[in-house]
């Protein structure tokens, strides 16, 4: 009688599934909880600013008709061309492009009557340093 061997193939084919399906979790919890953990930490520091999957967040002190002149003219001095800009009673958009046709996008929110939400994103995966300065040009106009 011939002796058979069972090949090791099938088993290291679903040792090696297993593997890829555990690291694709892990790594989407992983993804998944870091905007939870500075969305938790920007609420525990109150007025703090938060850098959450590309955007970066702060609620400020200021009502949303001042932010929203703060915001036009912040972008006006970076001399951006503003492409689009929107207010309501509740909520403004202001959408422009830099020299390098990088698009920003400024979303303002009211919170509350002295209180407005700011979201800045630059491009589809945010650039954190120019955000932090269209940020600081807002503040120094309010």
């Amino acid at each position: 009688m011939a002796h058979q061997s069972i090949s090791p193939r099938p088993v290291f084919l679903s040792r090696l599934r297993v593997a890829c399906a555990a690291l694709l979790l892990g790594a989407t919890v992983a993804f998944t909880a870091s905007g939870c953990v500075a969305v938790a930490a920007a609420g525990a520091a109150g007025a703090g600013v938060a850098w959450i999957r590309g955007a970066l967040e702060v609620n400020l002190d200021d009502n949303l008709d001042d932010v929203y002149r703060a915001t036009q003219k912040a972008i006006r001095g970076l001399e951006f061309a503003i492409i689009d800009e929107r207010k309501s009673g509740v909520d403004a958009t202001v959408v422009a492009r830099t020299a390098l046709d990088k698009r920003v996008e400024v979303i303002l929110k009211r919170v509350g009557d002295k209180t407005t939400r700011v979201s800045i994103r630059v491009d589809v995966f945010g650039d954190e340093a120019l955000s932090h300065t269209i940020l600081e040009r807002i503040k120094s106009r309010l």
